[in-house]
């Protein structure tokens, strides 16, 4: 992809430097003009063609020409580099005027979903998300525009997913799932969520969901959901509880208030493997990453993600991609860093985890969260689905174990502390090392991973 895309630019640059009228110019300025005869013009324009692919090709040779660890070649970013919050939210987005804490409906339809091509529950493979790159870490939302057809991803780790999501809600129920029901905007945007995904999953999931007269049914699982009674099969439960149940991703819906700022108030977190949603829930955004000690919120995030969600619009969705180690192999929390149930303040943390546990305890954690609006109720919806496989799995991939341990390494000691770097960094980088030599001595060509293997976020 990227080789397409620089072909491309390439052949606009000369265009625009080497069209007919550009030669004409420079020939006059020269005293050539009556040189350029209708048999010259041609050598003339592809001489100037060669020179200029010759020196593009140079000048990106010379880009690629850097020590070991920044030497092999950056990710290739689609937008080019991450993508500051800040900058997406002034760029692309229209600012409002609207008084905080109100919102006007707004008419915006999702557009119809096809059919995802050939999706099974049993053989659609999970996505390759590897959201590290090659060089600097930067602290950044990284957002990309959102394609509707890709709101919701699901793959063969439904069941095993489903079944996770079935057992926490009987053992925790509303320590997971819980809508703020004394605010009857917050519980309308958790209905109007249940109704979005009511009708999308069937449009895109066809061969798993059925739309119904009253809802939405899951043909494999043989769920029923009633969306005007909030029922599934005949029981009532709460709205963002029943969205749960319906696919992979934990949920979380924002609502600004008259202060402007944005509160947690409708959620379904069960599978977030570092945090409670009892801890977050009616905690305004800014509180929610101060407390969680997120590297660089105050001087780098916050600003932007306020005006950010200041701006989003229901026809303006999102992406992001993040990643994460851990020591386990929990998907719905990460015991190695404590109890899920601990009360005391301080015994939760990455100083509780083993130190260097052996490479087989390793496991690389990515998430892909979508944003958007939802249109009638003006809640800010978060989509995150987690990806869950083991650091030994990945590693395997042509490319992956050199790029993560540059990414690795490249952390600040503010993302190093919140990621735990300290806890697995000596193991995991020496495993990582080597099956990067390894590829190398087997021929891998370092060179191709940004021209022709990879574009982020994979």
């Amino acid at each position: 992809m990227a080789s397409l895309m620089r072909l491309e630019a390439t052949k606009l640059w000369i265009r625009d430097n080497f069209g007919m009228e550009r030669v004409q110019r420079l020939a006059e300025s020269i005293g050539l003009k009556n040189m350029l005869s209708v048999k010259v013009v041609p050598y003339a324009l592809l001489a100037l063609a060669l020179v200029a692919l010759m020196v593009k090709f140079l000048n990106d040779k010379s880009e690629r020409s850097r020590p070991w660890l920044t030497s092999r070649p950056r990710s290739p970013d689609l937008e080019k580099k991450p993508t500051d919050v800040n900058t997406f939210a002034e760029k692309r987005m229209k600012p409002t005027n609207r008084p905080p804490g109100t919102w006007q409906p707004s008419s915006f339809k999702r557009p119809t979903a096809p059919a995802y091509p050939d999706w099974s529950v049993t053989d659609t493979k999970p996505l390759p998300y590897r959201p590290f790159r090659h060089g600097p870490y930067h602290i950044t939302m990284g957002l990309r525009t959102m394609h509707w057809d890709d709101w919701i991803e699901l793959d063969n780790h439904y069941l095993r997913f489903h079944a996770d999501k079935t057992r926490r809600i009987a053992e925790r129920g509303a320590k997971c799932c819980k809508t703020d029901a004394s605010d009857p905007r917050v519980w309308d945007g958790a209905v109007e969520l249940l109704e979005e995904l009511a009708a999308y999953l069937p449009e895109r999931y066809p061969s798993m969901f059925t739309k119904t007269d009253v809802g939405i049914e899951n043909t494999v699982t043989n769920e029923s959901f009633n969306v005007r009674d909030l029922t599934m099969n005949g029981v009532t439960e709460d709205p963002m509880q029943l969205s749960a149940r319906l696919v992979q991703d934990d949920l979380a819906i924002m609502f600004e208030r008259e202060d402007g700022q944005y509160y947690l108030l409708a959620g379904a977190i069960l599978l977030a493997g570092f945090w409670r949603l009892e801890d977050k829930f009616g905690m305004p955004l800014s509180l929610i990453h101060t407390s969680g000690d997120v590297p660089g919120f105050k001087q780098k995030l916050e600003k932007g993600m306020m005006n950010f969600f200041r701006r989003v619009q229901p026809e303006k969705a999102v992406l992001r991609n993040n990643y994460f180690l851990q020591v386990d192999d929990e998907l719905a929390w990460s015991s190695s860093i404590g109890s899920e149930d601990s009360t005391v303040e301080g015994e939760v943390g990455w100083f509780t985890a083993e130190k260097n546990r052996a490479i087989g305890h390793h496991y690389f954690r990515s998430e892909r969260q979508s944003l958007r609006r939802l249109p009638r109720s003006g809640g800010v919806v978060f989509t995150i689905r987690t990806y869950f496989l083991p650091v030994t799995e990945i590693a395997e991939e042509d490319y992956v174990p050199g790029r993560l341990a540059e990414a690795v390494r490249s952390w600040g000691e503010d993302v190093a502390r919140y990621k735990g770097r300290e806890r697995y960094g000596e193991v995991l980088l020496e495993y990582l090392d080597r099956k990067h030599e390894e590829q190398v001595a087997r021929g891998l060509e370092m060179e191709r991973e940004e021209d022709e293997v990879r574009g982020y976020p994979y």
